[in-house]
Protein backbone atom coordinates (compact mmCIF):
# COMPACT_ATOMS: atom_id res chain seq x y z
CA UNK A 1 0.00 0.00 0.00
CA UNK A 2 2.86 2.53 1.04
CA UNK A 3 4.57 2.12 -2.73
CA UNK A 4 0.92 3.37 -4.23
CA UNK A 5 0.61 5.94 -1.90
CA UNK A 6 4.34 6.98 -3.25
CA UNK A 7 3.26 6.43 -6.72
CA UNK A 8 0.38 8.62 -5.95
CA UNK A 9 2.36 11.56 -4.99
CA UNK A 10 4.30 11.27 -8.53
CA UNK A 11 1.50 11.39 -10.02
CA UNK A 12 0.25 14.56 -8.25
CA UNK A 13 3.88 15.88 -8.94
CA UNK A 14 3.37 15.15 -12.65
CA UNK A 15 0.27 16.95 -12.56
CA UNK A 16 2.30 19.90 -11.09
CA UNK A 17 4.39 20.06 -13.66
CA UNK A 18 1.70 20.11 -16.17
CA UNK A 19 0.25 23.29 -14.55
CA UNK A 20 3.89 24.65 -13.77
CA UNK A 21 4.63 24.75 -17.80
CA UNK A 22 1.46 26.61 -18.93
CA UNK A 23 2.00 28.81 -16.08
CA UNK A 24 5.63 29.35 -17.19
CA UNK A 25 4.31 29.61 -21.11
CA UNK A 26 1.93 32.55 -19.25
CA UNK A 27 4.48 34.48 -17.54
CA UNK A 28 6.99 34.54 -20.36
CA UNK A 29 4.20 35.73 -23.01
CA UNK A 30 3.46 38.36 -20.38
CA UNK A 31 7.18 39.42 -19.99
CA UNK A 32 8.10 37.14 -17.20
CA UNK A 33 11.77 36.98 -16.16
CA UNK A 34 13.37 33.96 -14.92
CA UNK A 35 15.50 33.58 -11.68
CA UNK A 36 17.95 31.16 -10.10
CA UNK A 37 17.63 28.82 -13.14
CA UNK A 38 20.27 26.92 -11.77
CA UNK A 39 18.92 25.24 -8.60
CA UNK A 40 15.68 24.04 -10.32
CA UNK A 41 17.19 21.10 -11.81
CA UNK A 42 18.55 20.14 -8.08
CA UNK A 43 15.45 20.75 -6.64
CA UNK A 44 13.74 18.46 -9.27
CA UNK A 45 16.09 15.84 -8.59
CA UNK A 46 15.99 16.08 -4.72
CA UNK A 47 12.55 15.35 -5.14
CA UNK A 48 12.41 13.03 -7.49
CA UNK A 49 15.29 11.10 -5.21
CA UNK A 50 12.99 11.50 -2.35
CA UNK A 51 10.01 9.67 -3.63
CA UNK A 52 12.89 7.01 -5.24
CA UNK A 53 14.53 6.81 -1.54
CA UNK A 54 10.98 6.28 0.05
CA UNK A 55 10.94 3.09 -1.73
CA UNK A 56 13.80 1.83 -1.12
CA UNK A 57 14.55 1.98 2.55
CA UNK A 58 10.98 0.38 2.90
CA UNK A 59 12.27 -2.37 0.38
CA UNK A 60 16.09 -2.49 1.17
CA UNK A 61 15.76 -2.28 4.68
CA UNK A 62 12.73 -3.56 5.59
CA UNK A 63 11.19 -0.60 7.65
CA UNK A 64 7.77 -1.55 9.36
CA UNK A 65 4.46 0.40 8.99
CA UNK A 66 4.00 1.85 12.57
CA UNK A 67 0.31 2.70 12.60
CA UNK A 68 0.38 5.33 15.49
CA UNK A 69 2.78 6.75 13.50
CA UNK A 70 2.17 5.97 9.94
CA UNK A 71 -1.31 7.72 10.45
CA UNK A 72 -0.15 10.58 11.72
CA UNK A 73 2.45 11.31 9.08
CA UNK A 74 -0.41 10.32 6.33
CA UNK A 75 -2.23 13.29 7.96
CA UNK A 76 0.79 15.50 7.88
CA UNK A 77 1.09 14.62 4.15
CA UNK A 78 -2.74 15.67 3.61
CA UNK A 79 -2.27 18.69 4.92
CA UNK A 80 0.60 19.56 3.90
CA UNK A 81 -0.52 18.71 0.08
CA UNK A 82 -3.59 20.57 0.96
CA UNK A 83 -1.51 23.80 1.90
CA UNK A 84 0.47 23.29 -1.62
CA UNK A 85 -2.73 23.10 -3.56
CA UNK A 86 -4.20 26.42 -1.79
CA UNK A 87 -0.96 28.24 -2.35
CA UNK A 88 -1.40 27.47 -6.17
CA UNK A 89 -4.85 28.15 -6.60
CA UNK A 90 -4.42 32.18 -4.40
CA UNK A 91 -1.42 32.49 -6.87
CA UNK A 92 -3.46 31.84 -9.75
CA UNK A 93 -1.72 31.65 -13.15
CA UNK A 94 1.76 33.31 -11.23
CA UNK A 95 2.65 29.53 -9.59
CA UNK A 96 5.23 28.08 -10.87
CA UNK A 97 8.42 25.55 -9.23
CA UNK A 98 10.22 27.43 -11.34
CA UNK A 99 11.01 31.65 -10.16
CA UNK A 100 9.52 33.62 -12.67
CA UNK A 101 8.36 37.10 -12.00
CA UNK A 102 5.88 38.90 -14.57
CA UNK A 103 7.07 42.78 -14.49
CA UNK A 104 4.13 44.94 -12.20
CA UNK A 105 2.03 41.92 -10.84
CA UNK A 106 1.38 42.71 -7.36
CA UNK A 107 2.85 40.77 -4.43
CA UNK A 108 -0.35 38.09 -3.35
CA UNK A 109 -0.94 38.75 0.11
CA UNK A 110 -4.24 37.03 0.69
CA UNK A 111 -5.21 33.11 1.19
CA UNK A 112 -1.99 31.87 3.61
CA UNK A 113 0.31 34.46 2.21
CA UNK A 114 -1.45 36.83 4.82
CA UNK A 115 0.38 35.06 7.29
CA UNK A 116 3.65 33.73 6.22
CA UNK A 117 6.06 34.75 3.25
CA UNK A 118 6.78 31.32 1.54
CA UNK A 119 3.69 29.18 3.09
CA UNK A 120 4.35 26.51 0.16
CA UNK A 121 8.20 25.59 1.28
CA UNK A 122 6.60 25.45 5.02
CA UNK A 123 4.14 22.66 3.27
CA UNK A 124 6.77 20.86 1.42
CA UNK A 125 9.18 20.71 4.11
CA UNK A 126 6.66 19.01 6.40
CA UNK A 127 5.95 16.56 3.09
CA UNK A 128 9.42 16.21 2.98
CA UNK A 129 9.82 14.94 6.86
CA UNK A 130 6.71 13.08 6.94
CA UNK A 131 6.55 11.30 3.81
CA UNK A 132 8.94 8.80 4.28
CA UNK A 133 8.05 8.56 8.26
CA UNK A 134 4.99 6.89 7.09
CA UNK A 135 6.85 3.71 6.72
CA UNK A 136 9.26 4.34 8.96
CA UNK A 137 12.12 5.30 6.72
CA UNK A 138 13.60 7.94 9.16
CA UNK A 139 17.07 7.97 6.98
CA UNK A 140 15.60 8.99 4.17
CA UNK A 141 13.61 11.57 6.47
CA UNK A 142 16.35 13.13 8.28
CA UNK A 143 18.61 12.70 4.80
CA UNK A 144 16.41 14.53 2.50
CA UNK A 145 14.68 16.94 5.19
CA UNK A 146 18.73 18.24 5.60
CA UNK A 147 18.58 18.21 1.39
CA UNK A 148 15.37 20.51 1.22
CA UNK A 149 17.04 23.08 3.80
CA UNK A 150 19.70 23.03 1.76
CA UNK A 151 17.68 24.03 -1.14
CA UNK A 152 15.31 26.28 0.31
CA UNK A 153 17.73 28.22 1.78
CA UNK A 154 19.14 29.01 -1.81
CA UNK A 155 15.84 28.95 -3.13
CA UNK A 156 14.12 31.75 -0.87
CA UNK A 157 17.18 34.25 -1.15
CA UNK A 158 16.54 33.75 -4.84
CA UNK A 159 12.91 34.10 -4.43
CA UNK A 160 13.42 36.73 -2.33
CA UNK A 161 15.38 39.01 -4.30
CA UNK A 162 13.41 38.39 -7.70
CA UNK A 163 10.40 39.59 -5.75
CA UNK A 164 12.73 42.92 -4.58
CA UNK A 165 13.78 42.92 -8.35
CA UNK A 166 9.39 43.20 -9.49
Amino acid sequence: MYYLFIALIGAERLVELGFAQRNAAWSFANGGKEFGRGHYPVMVGMHVALLLSCVAEVAFLHRPFIPVLGWAMVAVVAASTAVRWWCVSVLGRHWNPRVIVVPGAPLVRSGPYRWAHHPNYTAVAAEVAALPLVHSAWVTAIVFSIANALVLRVRIRTENAALGYA
